[in-house]
C-alpha cells in the first residue's frame, strides 16, 4: 500500500480540490413547448425528444 512520505497541509490539499466544486447543470429550451430541459434528454413538459413524438408508455 502506498504511503505519502510527508503530511499535505490542509491549504495544499484544499487549493488542490478548488476545481471539485459541482457545476450547474446547463439547460436548453424544449422546441415544442418551450419549457427548459436537459440536453440528450427528453422533454418533461411534452415529452418530445428532439423532433420525434413522445413514447407511449406500455401498461
Amino acid at each position: 500500500m502506498a504511503v505519502p512520505r510527508n503530511r499535505m497541509s490542509n491549504a495544499r490539499k484544499n487549493s488542490k480540490r478548488a476545481h471539485h466544486a459541482k457545476k450547474p447543470k446547463h439547460l436548453s429550451t424544449c422546441a415544442n413547448c418551450g419549457n427548459p430541459r436537459r440536453p440528450h434528454f427528453s422533454c418533461q413538459g411534452c415529452g418530445t425528444y428532439g423532433e420525434k413524438a413522445p413514447a407511449q408508455k406500455e401498461a
